[in-house]
C-alpha cells in the first residue's frame, strides 16, 4: 500500500429503480476518480430500498448470486476507473440461504473477495434475522474476520451492525487489515425525540472512532441518507441520518458528511499506522494470556 490513499464514501438516498441506482453510482465513481480516489466505499444494500423494515418473503426475490449481475457491474466500473470498489449486496448463496454480503472489486475488475455480515440485528424496523444468515466463523473462504487483499492493500471490510463490536475490528487488525471499512444503513425512528436522536448518532460515531484509536487504523464509514417509508403503514419508516465519515489512526476526523447526498473524499496517511503503533503500542501490550473468557457469552457467578 502506498503512503497515502484517497478514499471516497458515496452517500446517497435510495433511487427509484436499479437502473437509476447504477446511473447514480456510475457518475459518483467517475467523479470520485477524477478527484483522485482509488478506494470507493458504497453504503449498505445500495441497490434499492432498505427492505428489512418488514418481514416479507417476496423480498427474497431481490437476492442475487455472487459473482452475479451486481459484481459484473461494479467490476466494470472498477476496471474503467482503476479503483477498488467496496459494494454491499443481498446474496443468494443457495436455496433458502441468504447473506448480507460486502464485495470487493479490484482495480482490474476482478472479485478480490467478499465478507458475509457476522452480527445480524433484529430490532423494530431492522428485521435482518428474518433475511440474513450470519457469515461462517470458519471453514469457508469468506470466513470470519479476514481482510481482503487488493491492489491498494488489505481491506478490513465489515458491515453495519458489526460496527458496534470491538472484537470484530480487533480481529481484522490482528489479521493484518490496513484500513477498516463499514458500509452502513442506520437511521432514526421518526418518533424519537431530538435528544434521543442526538445520543444515538453520537454513540454511532464514537464507537467507530474508538475502533480507529484502539487499532491504530483509519476507518471509512458510508451510511445511507434520506427518509424511507415502511411498507407497513402502521410503522413510521426510517430517516437514515447520513453522517458518513473518514477518520485517521487516532480517531481524528478527516472528512465528515451531513445528511445530504455526497461523495465524501479524504486523503488518508497510511504510513501513520506504523508511527502511531510505535508510540501507542496496544498490540505489544495486549495480555493475550488473560483473555480466555472473551469466548464466553457471559460470566455467571
Amino acid at each position: 500500500m502506498s503512503d497515502t490513499l484517497i478514499v471516497s464514501a458515496i452517500q446517497h438516498p435510495v433511487q427509484h429503480s436499479l437502473e437509476a441506482t447504477r446511473d447514480y453510482l456510475s457518475n459518483a465513481v467517475a467523479d470520485s476518480a477524477k478527484a483522485g480516489a482509488r478506494l470507493m466505499v458504497l453504503q449498505e444494500l445500495h441497490n434499492g430500498p432498505y427492505f428489512c423494515q418488514t418481514e416479507d418473503v417476496s423480498c427474497f426475490d431481490l437476492a442475487e448470486p455472487i459473482p452475479g449481475p451486481s459484481t459484473d457491474f461494479l467490476g466494470t466500473l472498477a476496471r474503467e476507473h482503476q479503483c477498488v470498489i467496496v459494494g454491499s449486496l443481498f446474496e443468494r448463496r443457495a436455496a433458502g440461504l441468504y447473506h448480507n454480503t460486502a464485495v470487493v472489486l479490484d482495480t482490474d475488475g476482478s472479485l478480490a473477495g467478499q465478507y458475509r455480515k457476522m452480527h445480524i440485528p433484529d430490532d423494530p424496523g431492522f428485521y435482518e434475522k428474518f433475511y440474513f444468515t450470519p457469515g461462517d466463523a470458519q471453514g469457508s473462504p469468506h470466513s470470519g474476520f479476514q481482510p481482503v487483499m487488493t491492489a491498494i492493500g488489505k481491506l478490513g471490510v465489515l458491515v453495519c451492525w458489526d460496527q458496534w463490536y470491538p472484537e470484530a475490528a480487533r480481529l481484522m487488525a490482528l489479521a493484518g487489515a490496513e484500513i477498516l471499512i463499514y458500509p452502513t444503513a442506520i437511521g432514526w425512528d421518526p418518533e424519537d425525540d431530538d435528544a434521543e436522536k442526538q445520543r444515538q448518532r453520537d454513540a454511532w460515531i464514537t464507537i467507530q472512532r474508538s475502533h480507529a484509536i484502539a487499532n491504530n487504523l483509519p476507518v471509512v464509514v458510508c451510511n445511507r441518507c434520506g427518509f424511507e417509508a415502511s411498507p407497513d403503514a402502521r410503522a413510521g419508516g426510517i430517516s437514515f441520518w447520513g453522517n458518513s465519515f473518514i477518520a485517521g489512526q487516532q480517531g481524528e476526523f478527516l472528512a465528515v458528511a451531513e445528511d445530504q447526498p455526497t461523495n465524501l473524499i479524504a486523503t488518508v496517511d497510511m504510513a501513520k499506522t506504523e508511527h502511531t503503533r510505535r508510540i501507542w503500542p496496544y498490540l505489544r501490550d495486549r495480555r493475550v494470556d488473560a483473555y480466555q473468557n472473551l469466548t464466553r457469552r457471559y460470566l455467571d457467578h
